[in-house]
């Protein structure tokens, strides 16, 4: 019988995902100066001519891995959320999905909040839209909070939009920061559940009392 036998082609979609997932390993763990399109190449099984016929250069492959990842961890939040649920109940369900993608994605996560903050401004900025996305997003969970006590309460307080949003970018912040020492093996195994719940028990609690009118003030110490 005639006829070639050749591999299948792989499809274009396909084969940028294999060598995004390639620069993503090779940036996380070697820095994207050290990272080298040849590296890449060999971890995506292809040719290094061809990982810059579909995306250019090193700069490009950096950020379109940036914005991959980045885009996924947005994802991951907003699904996890139990939209049904009371407000403390979805804003640890969002926790817990950032904190579980963040430990299933651990060189995503080294990618986004490590090497895209320290290789100059263009890549900061992809991340610091990232955050501004999440920031916003637990910005309204914070506000449906409120609003949520609010209608229970015969005593409680109304939050300025100031202070609303500065608490949702001290929760994201102290996200960050325990991911990171989830990450590092500091937790001792720690499920993303459980990272979740630690924060919720320090903030949750603290915020309860603000609504309720007794929130912390300098004049009230010693």
């Amino acid at each position: 019988m005639g006829g070639a036998t050749g591999s299948k082609r792989v499809p274009r979609a396909v084969r940028e995902q294999q060598m995004l997932d390639a620069g993503v390993r090779a940036f996380a763990r070697s820095g994207y100066q050290n990272a080298s399109m040849d590296d890449i190449a060999e971890l995506a099984g292809v040719s290094k001519p061809l990982v810059y016929l579909y995306l250019n250069s090193k700069e490009e492959l950096f950020t379109a891995c940036i914005r991959r990842e980045a885009a996924a961890l947005v994802t991951a939040v907003r699904a996890a959320v139990e939209r049904d649920a009371p407000a403390d109940r979805q804003l640890w369900s969002g926790l817990s999905g950032f904190f579980a993608h963040a430990a299933e994605h651990p060189e995503g996560w080294t990618l986004l909040h490590v090497q895209a903050r320290t290789h100059g401004q263009p890549y900061a900025r992809e991340v610091a839209a990232m955050r501004a996305e999440i920031v916003e997003f637990v910005t309204q969970l914070i506000g449906a909070a409120a609003r949520e006590h609010a209608r229970g309460a015969a005593r409680a307080r109304t939050l300025a939009g100031t202070e609303v949003s500065g608490l949702a970018h001290a929760l994201v912040g102290a996200a960050e920061s325990l991911a990171d020492w989830a990450g590092d093996g500091r937790a001792g195994g720690h499920s993303a559940q459980e990272a979740a719940a630690t924060l919720m028990n320090f903030a949750w609690a603290g915020l309860g009392n603000l609504l309720q009118g007794t929130g912390w003030s300098p004049d009230r110490v010693g």
